[in-house]
């Protein structure tokens, strides 16, 4: 396998708009102890890299910064101590490591070989580039920390985006109830299709009472939330006796009110939750790796993809996401 001398990647040199991203040349970089170098096909979009690239992420940018924790592509280059690898292998990476110290949005990407897996043959780039981050983080939510079976009911909000819908397919998985929620009603139909069994639309409907119908007066036993902020209120109303409030981001601009008195009337658990608790911890992630497979190879878990851009277009992939009009991964081809 040839590999030039230069690659184009993309770095932000201050933090702000999707208009600080440039596509830059830069020379190939080696691949150090423990670390291998692929030629990226297909990179996936994530909501985090654009609180990254604002400067409102769990780490700030060390600019100039390369960004991007997804892609599906060919190893091209091992480090010393590698294992389990080989040249011309097709793996797709998954977060498990700083955007200060590695960024996959570009050509070519170096990365920990503790980060990839290779991905179902029967899978495209773009879908083995949507695999780890949205299965992982509904993975550990639902099923590691929320333990979700036929007896409870899962409540998804932001239902459309990636996690999202890999939340409704792995509470179906379980045999869960699953009720989906939406702002408007021009996404209720897909989330139906998508399988969730019921869809609260949030600009139209209450979200705690439709809920509480739904349920016949019980609740939520688990809900799996990216907003927060005072929606954390609603989402405490909504929940059911000994429920337990799961929030993976931080979407909501405004800080979210300790809803006290639900907590006590009902012995919630609110639980901070980021992928890196599995991603960092070889166990957890084997074990969690065997889950996503399994799904993959069964038709039970099934990447959505929204829409896909090419690199030259990555400004407009970002704002596509900022949009929030997507129903499903964003990918970008390379």
């Amino acid at each position: 396998m040839t590999t030039p001398n230069t690659s184009r990647v993309v770095r932000f040199h201050q933090t702000g708009s999707a208009d600080e991203l440039k596509i830059e040349e830069l020379p190939v970089a080696e691949p150090a102890q423990g670390e291998i170098r692929i030629k990226v096909e297909a990179i996936g979009l994530n909501r985090a890299e654009i609180m990254f690239r604002e400067g409102q992420y769990l780490e700030t940018p060390e600019l100039p910064a390369r960004l991007g924790y997804e892609a599906a592509g060919i190893v091209d280059q091992l480090g010393s101590d590698v294992t389990g690898l080989s040249i011309g292998d097709r793996v797709s990476t998954i977060p498990g490591f700083s955007l200060n110290q590695y960024g996959i949005y570009g050509e070519s990407a170096i990365v920990p070989a503790a980060s990839v897996a290779h991905y179902p043959e029967n899978l495209t780039p773009g879908e083995g580039a949507s695999i780890w981050m949205q299965y992982l983080t509904a993975y550990g939510a639902l099923v590691e920390i929320g333990s979700a079976d036929e007896d409870k009911t899962v409540l998804i909000t932001a239902a459309s985006s990636s996690v999202g819908l890999a939340a409704i397919q792995i509470a179906n998985m379980m045999g869960a109830k699953c009720i989906a929620t939406t702002r408007g009603a021009d996404k209720k139909a897909f989330l139906l299709d998508a399988g969730a069994d019921h869809v609260v639309v949030t600009d139209e409907e209450d979200l705690a009472r439709s809920v509480m119908e739904l349920t016949h007066g019980k609740g939520a036993d688990i809900i799996f939330d990216p907003i927060g902020g005072p929606l954390l209120t609603q989402l405490a109303d909504a929940a059911a006796p000994q429920g337990i409030i799961i929030e993976y981001g931080a979407l909501a601009p405004d800080p979210a009110p300790y809803p006290l008195f639900p907590a006590l009337a009902k012995s919630l658990s609110i639980r901070g939750y980021v992928l890196f608790e599995i991603t960092t911890d070889p166990a957890r992630l084997e074990i969690a790796k065997h889950f996503v497979y399994d799904g993959l190879e069964s038709g039970a878990l099934k990447p959505i993809i929204d829409r896909t851009f090419v690199l030259d277009d990555i400004v407009q992939a970002h704002r596509h996401m900022e949009s929030n009009r997507q129903l499903g991964k964003i990918i970008v081809t390379v």
